[in-house]
């Protein structure tokens, strides 16, 4: 059945300001081309969609061109604003763009262990709104904020945050009722996962899982282009995947003698005492992230190959069982350890890998390292604020 115009004309406006915001400013032309529509629905179309203030004029395609034909489209970046947190057990840092994701303004507040939660609240929650002010910030549509808790995927709502900071959970709940937005949460390692997808190592990859190597270790799993939660939101808590070499199991309140006891900061700290490796010397590249972080990228530029090998030994026995189950066809370390070990520490996993299942998988290390979180609520943020308001603007 043929889609009736006022339908055949909300998915013409939706896929040209698709266009618009993934590829930049666009002739009339440009659009007619890349959408396959006739001249004359462009036309509607880009009349339409600058009376909605979606989009405007940016300038013209070559010097020697004038007229209709020759100016170029593009989406109003201050049409809405956004934020996004990254929410960790030792503060939050924050950033506040526009509709394209340009950052506008950014901020980070430490906040100790023995800070009260009411205070820690208060002070994190007032980082955010003097930072929108200080952005100019004066449509704040919707705030993307990454958890280390799970997500409830039904209700969209923190359902547990079990080991974390009491403050973590009464955050949230400040920021809904504080700021005029729409608030939508996540788990942090599912957006470390879209932050590789969309602007990471696996931009060309519709299937692939994604290793959380840091403080604490987790998964984010894309199949078939889409990200994975699982029934509970749990999907891809493989810190407490058992697993040989931890010298225990895990329970169902720790993941002690899970993976996380094989590939954690705290766990790379005891590899590296073991195999005497230290934090680098004077001249060796600089890394974020935890002291485990240093010293893996210490181990990449010496040429420890003893302790590498041991840690792609690790590593490889969770990325197996991952891959035995999902058949992801590319596996992708990151967190601050992924980017720190880089294409070397990456290799040695894939060698091992291949040794452990029959399935095909491509290893790579990440690219965005710590920062991928808050660069997946950037784009979670984004895309709440895009279809909200391409919705309206196309009904």
């Amino acid at each position: 059945m043929a889609a009736s115009p006022s339908t055949a004309r909300v998915i013409n406006d939706r896929l040209a300001l698709q266009l618009l915001q993934s590829e930049g400013p666009l002739t009339a032309g440009e659009l007619k081309a890349k959408t396959g529509l006739s001249r004359p629905t462009v036309a509607d179309l880009v009349d339409r969609l600058q009376e909605s203030g979606l989009i405007q004029v940016v300038g013209e395609a070559g010097a020697q061109r004038r007229g209709p034909n020759a100016r170029v489209y593009g989406i109003v970046a201050d049409r809405a604003h956004l934020a996004a947190l990254d929410i960790r057990t030792e503060g939050v840092s924050l950033v506040v763009a526009d509709l394209l994701g340009a950052t506008l303004a950014e901020a980070a507040l430490p906040i100790g262990d023995d800070t009260g939660t009411e205070p820690a609240v208060e002070r994190a929650a007032a980082l955010l709104e003097r930072t929108v002010r200080e952005a100019g910030a004066s449509r704040l549509h919707s705030v993307g904020v990454g958890v280390p808790g799970l997500i409830d995927p039904a209700t969209g709502e923190l359902r547990t945050a079990r080991g974390l900071p009491a403050w973590h959970r009464r955050l949230v709940t400040a920021l809904q009722e504080r700021l005029p937005a729409r608030v939508v949460l996540e788990n942090e390692t599912n957006l470390a996962a879209v932050a590789e997808q969309r602007a990471g190592a696996a931009r060309d990859r519709d299937s692939f899982a994604f290793l959380w190597l840091g403080h604490g270790v987790g998964a984010g799993i894309f199949l078939d282009g889409r990200l994975r939660r699982g029934a509970s939101g749990g999907a891809g808590e493989i810190g407490f995947l058992p697993l040989p070499g931890t010298g225990g199991l895990p329970s169902a309140v720790g993941c002690d003698g899970g993976f996380h006891s094989l590939v954690s900061a705290g766990a790379v700290h005891r590899l590296a005492e073991e195999y005497g490796v230290g934090l680098p010397g004077a001249g060796a590249r600089a890394v974020d992230g935890p002291p485990a972080a240093a010293i893996v990228a210490g181990a990449v530029d010496a040429g420890e190959d003893a302790f590498l090998d041991a840690l792609a030994h690790r590593i490889s026995l969770g990325a197996a069982a991952v891959t035995s189950v999902l058949d992801p066809g590319c596996v992708v370390l990151g967190g601050e350890l992924g980017l720190a070990g880089g294409a070397e520490l990456a290799r040695r996993v894939e060698v091992r890998l291949a040794g452990l299942t029959p399935l095909a998988t491509q290893v790579r290390a990440g690219e965005l390292g710590g920062s991928a979180v808050l660069r997946g609520a950037l784009l979670t943020a984004r895309d709440q604020a895009q279809d909200d308001l391409f919705a309206a603007a196309t009904r």
